[in-house]
C-alpha cells in the first residue's frame, strides 16, 4: 500500500517542514487542499496561486521524497461556484474553475482531484435530485477535455448525511460518473462516509471495484484509522482483493493530540494490518 496525507491538517505550518516530517513517518504522498496555498481569505481562488508558488510546493515535495497525489476540497472557501446550481452562468463559472484546478494539479505534479466540497453541491431550494445530478454531470463533462489534456482524473466523493443531501452513497457516485462517461471521471471512497451506508465497507469496495480511483482512511470519530471503532482488516483485505493500486490517504478532521501523533499512530496501525494480511496470504 502507498500512504499519503492531506496537508490541511497542518494548517499554516511551512510546507517544507511538514513534508519532511511526514516522509520520516513513512508517508510517500501528499494530497493538497488548494486553499492552503494562500493566506486565509473569505473568497479563495486557486487562479491567484502564482507560478512561483506552484513551483515551490512541487520542488519542496520532491526534495522531501513525496509525490503530489493531487488536490481535494476543490471548491472549499471559494465564492460563486456551485456543482448543482440551476443557474447556467454559475455552472459555466464552476466548470471553468475546475479546469483551472486541473491545471494547478498538473503543475504541482498531481494526477488526481477529489471532488467533495459538500457546501458547494448540496441541493438548493426547489432543485430535485435528478436535476441536480444532471447539472453536476454537465459541469464535469465540460472539464473532461482539460483533464484528458493534463492527465488528471476527477474522482467524485460520496459523503454521508451528516455533510449534506447530495451523492450520499458509492452507488450514487458511480451513477454520476456514468453520466459523465469519461475515463477521467472516477470514484473516490472515504471510510468515514462509507460508515453511514447500509452495506459493510468491504462490500462497498467490492461493488465499486471497476470505478475506484482513490481512498481516504479515517474513522467516523473524525480521527485516524485505528483510533476509533472501525476495524481495517476487512477494509484492507477488500482493497487487496480488488487489486487496488492507489493511495491510502489520511484525512482527519480532529487534530488532537496532534497531527504528527495522529499520522504516526495511523500509519503504524495500517502497516500492522497490512503485514497480518500478507502473512495470511
Amino acid at each position: 500500500m502507498k500512504y499519503a496525507f492531506c496537508n490541511e491538517m497542518f494548517g499554516q505550518e511551512p510546507f517544507d517542514q511538514v513534508a519532511g516530517t511526514m516522509r520520516a513517518l513513512g508517508y510517500t504522498g501528499v494530497e493538497i487542499a488548494p486553499f492552503t496555498l494562500l493566506p486565509p481569505t473569505d473568497a479563495f481562488d486557486a487562479r491567484h496561486v502564482s507560478a512561483t508558488k506552484r513551483r515551490e510546493i512541487r520542488q519542496q515535495a520532491e526534495a522531501a521524497g513525496l509525490e503530489v497525489v493531487g488536490l481535494h476540497w476543490l471548491l472549499a472557501k471559494t465564492s460563486g461556484f456551485y456543482l448543482t446550481s440551476p443557474d447556467g452562468a454559475t455552472r459555466r463559472a464552476t466548470a471553468d474553475y475546475l479546469k483551472a484546478l486541473v491545471e494547478l494539479c498538473s503543475e504541482l505534479g498531481g494526477t488526481l482531484m477529489v471532488l467533495g466540497s459538500p457546501q458547494q453541491r448540496n441541493l438548493l431550494p426547489g432543485v430535485g435530485y435528478n436535476d441536480a445530478e444532471a447539472y453536476a454531470a454537465e459541469i464535469l463533462r465540460e472539464a473532461m477535455p482539460t483533464c484528458a489534456a493534463h492527465g488528471v482524473t476527477i474522482a467524485v466523493e460520496p459523503l454521508g448525511p451528516a455533510e449534506g443531501n447530495f451523492m450520499l452513497t458509492a452507488k450514487s457516485g458511480i451513477h454520476l460518473a456514468e453520466l459523465v462517461d469519461s475515463p477521467h471521471c472516477r470514484l473516490h471512497l472515504d471510510v468515514k462516509a462509507m460508515s453511514s451506508e447500509a452495506d459493510p465497507i468491504d462490500v462497498i469496495i467490492q461493488d465499486s471495484r471497476e470505478w475506484l480511483a482513490h481512498f481516504h482512511v479515517n474513522d467516523p470519530n473524525l480521527l485516524g484509522p485505528g483510533m476509533g471503532d472501525v476495524q481495517y482488516g476487512p477494509i484492507l483485505t477488500a482493497l487487496d482483493d480488488v487489486d487496488y493500486a492507489g493511495w491510502l490517504s489520511l484525512e482527519v478532521f480532529k487534530y488532537e493530540p496532534s497531527p504528527v501523533e495522529i499520522a504516526q499512530r495511523s500509519i503504524e496501525y495500517l502497516r500492522k494490518i497490512e503485514a497480518a494480511i500478507a502473512r495470511e496470504g
